[in-house]
C-alpha cells in the first residue's frame, strides 16, 4: 500500500483519532482474538500501532511481527510499544504486495482497517495466504461507511459521509468494503470463512461511546477530510459546515448514532 493512498493522512490529529478509535472499540472488535503462547503472528498494515497494542496485550505469549509501508507510522508504533512496556512485537517496514517472508512462516495473520485502502484487496489476501502454515488462521476487520445512520437525520451530514466514500474510491480504496469481506476472503482461497457483524450503537446513556466513537472517531474522521472536500468542490462550505455540525448534533442527549464493522475469520 503506497502511503499516499491513506485518505485520512498522517497528521498528529489522525494519530490521536486512531488511538481513540482503537481504545473505544477494544471489546467490540478484539475480545475474541487471542493467540496461544508461542504462536507466530503477522500483523499486516499496523499503522501507528493502535491495534497492535491491543493485539499484543490480548496474546502476551505470542510472537508478533507487525509490518507497515510507512516509516513514520512505524516509528510511532515502536514508541507506543515502549510506552506500554510491550516486548513481544517486532516491527518491519514492508509492502503488503511484496512481503519479505518465506512460505508457511506464520500460524496466524491479522489485518484491521487495511483492505479498505488498497486498490486490489483480493490480491493482498492472495499474497498473504502462502505465508500461513496449513490450517493457520487469518482475521480481517473492516468498516462500512454505508452502514452509518443516525438521529436526527440530516441530508448534509449524509452527503458529508458520502464525500469520504467518494474520496476513498478516487484514491483506489473502498470505504464500503465491510459488506464484501465474505466473497473477498473466499475468492482469495481461504476456507471456513465466517463473518461477524459488530454494530456500534450509541445514545446518551453510553457517554463513553458518545465521546469516544461518535465524536472522536467517526465525526473526527469525516471532519478531517474537509479541506480536500472543499478543494475538489464536492460540497460548498456552508453545507459542509452544516453536515459536520449535524454529525456532532447526534451526540446530544436525544441523539443516536449507529455504525457496523465486519470481522472475518478463515483458515488456509
Amino acid at each position: 500500500m503506497a502511503e499516499h493512498t491513506y485518505v485520512h493522512g498522517y497528521s498528529s490529529r489522525e494519530s490521536e483519532r486512531l488511538s481513540d478509535q482503537a481504545e473505544t472499540l477494544t471489546d467490540l472488535l478484539h475480545h475474541d482474538t487471542r493467540y496461544p503462547a508461542g504462536s507466530l503472528v503477522l500483523e499486516a498494515g499496523c499503522g501507528i500501532g493502535a491495534q497492535t497494542v491491543i493485539l499484543a496485550g490480548n496474546s502476551p505469549g505470542a510472537v508478533i511481527t507487525s509490518i507497515d509501508i510507512s516509516e513514520e507510522s512505524l516509528r510511532k508504533a515502536e514508541q507506543s510499544m515502549r510506552e506500554a512496556a510491550i516486548t513481544n512485537v517486532t516491527f518491519r517496514q514492508a509492502d503488503i504486495f511484496h512481503l519479505p517472508f518465506t512460505p508457511a512462516s506464520f500460524d496466524h495473520i491479522f489485518l484491521c482497517f487495511v483492505l479498505e485502502h488498497l486498490p486490489n484487496p483480493k490480491q493482498a489476501l492472495e499474497q498473504l495466504r502462502p505465508l500461513l502454515k496449513e490450517g493457520g488462521t487469518i482475521t480481517v476487520i473492516e468498516g462500512d461507511h454505508g452502514s452509518t445512520f443516525f438521529h436526527p437525520d440530516n441530508a448534509d451530514a449524509r452527503k458529508a459521509v458520502q464525500c469520504l466514500v467518494t474520496l476513498q474510491r478516487e484514491m483506489g480504496g473502498n470505504a464500503l468494503i465491510g459488506r464484501e469481506l465474505y466473497p473477498l476472503v473466499s475468492r482469495a482461497g481461504f476456507r471456513d470463512v465466517q463473518i461477524s457483524p459488530r454494530m456500534v450503537y450509541v445514545d446518551s446513556s453510553r457517554p463513553v461511546l458518545v465521546e469516544g466513537f461518535t465524536k472522536l472517531t467517526f465525526t473526527a474522521m469525516v471532519e478531517g477530510v474537509g479541506a480536500t472536500v472543499l478543494e475538489k468542490g464536492l460540497m460548498a462550505l456552508d453545507e459542509w459546515n452544516r453536515g459536520i455540525e449535524a454529525l456532532y448534533r447526534t451526540a446530544d442527549e436525544d441523539g443516536v448514532f449507529c455504525y457496523t464493522f465486519f470481522k472475518a475469520t478463515a483458515r488456509k
